[in-house]
């Protein structure tokens, strides 16, 4: 019987402890915004930078040897 009045008590330790992060989370501005960060992945950047153009070789032209 001793044990169940432990776990008893020791649940309602974890769950006031879990309420009061809740709590904390809440007051510190945690839940202020919740919509922006999920829509924000779905907007385009503000300057998408293009490729950079590759450099063409004649067609009688060696291509680079390495270490030269």
């Amino acid at each position: 019987m001793s044990v169940i009045l432990i776990l008893i008590l020791a649940s309602l330790v974890v769950a006031l402890a879990f309420l009061g992060a809740f709590i904390w989370a809440v007051r510190g501005g945690q839940f202020e915004d919740t919509t922006t960060p999920a829509m924000r992945i779905l907007g385009e950047d503000e300057k998408a930078k293009p490729p950079a153009p590759q450099k063409m070789k004649a067609p009688g032209e060696a291509a680079p040897q390495a270490g030269h």
